[in-house]
């Protein structure tokens, strides 16, 4: 049956303190700064990330001295919070071990097209910047084609688990309903679609 009616969202006007915006800002720059201090002077992102939330939870200390800060630090997502900066710890580690420096010579054993595919499945486990950054370094020669592939395996694949992307971590701290476990019921499903995903690239690929 049809639906009738209107539905109507009321308006209403927010006022955003001078404090959340620097507070947003510093979140910001904290981003930024992870990502051009890496590119530009090596530095670990882990340590450009502690450092930009050390500064914001100081900027909010001082900035919100007469408000009920508690009530602000419990709504805030440690969970999800913690679980960024583990796997930031995470990919540090693997860097240090020269654990990813490995994954370039998957190219060697296998066809390009194939390895492109493992890739995407190991992006699930393993943050999919560091392990293409990886990939990028190795000097590995592929086509525009294969490049393609390679592009949708490392930003598709890390949907094939719940903590592999940042939609994932962030709706299982959303949804109590959601957990590893119940999103990983789906898997079966998500990497159907993901092969299939992937054959469509490398049939348009072709047409390159």
């Amino acid at each position: 049956r049809s639906l009738t009616g209107e539905v109507i969202l009321p308006k209403r006007e927010i006022d955003i303190a001078k404090g959340d915006q620097i507070i947003a800002g510093l979140f910001l720059a904290t981003i930024i700064g992870t990502i051009g201090a890496n590119v530009a002077f090596g530095i670990p992102p882990v340590l450009s990330f502690l450092f930009g939330l050390a500064v914001m939870f100081m900027a909010v200390h001082f900035l919100n001295k007469d408000e009920p800060i508690l009530e602000y630090i419990r709504k805030i997502e440690f969970d999800t919070l913690l679980f960024f900066l583990g796997v930031l710890l995470l990919v540090g580690m693997l860097k240090e071990l020269q654990v990813l420096e490995h994954f370039p010579t998957l190219y060697e054993k296998l066809p390009v097209i194939v390895a492109n595919y493992s890739v995407g499945l190991f992006s699930a486990l393993i943050d999919n910047v560091p392990l293409t950054a990886a990939l990028l370094k190795s000097g590995i020669e592929m086509s525009r084609g294969e490049w393609l592939t390679l592009t949708y395996s490392v930003g598709v694949g890390g949907s094939l688990l719940a903590i592999g992307s940042a939609a994932g971590v962030v709706a299982m701290s959303k949804i109590s309903a959601l957990s590893f476990i119940a999103y990983l019921r789906y898997f079966g499903y998500l990497i159907l679609a993901y092969s299939l995903g992937f054959l469509g690239v490398v049939l348009v690929s072709y047409l390159l």
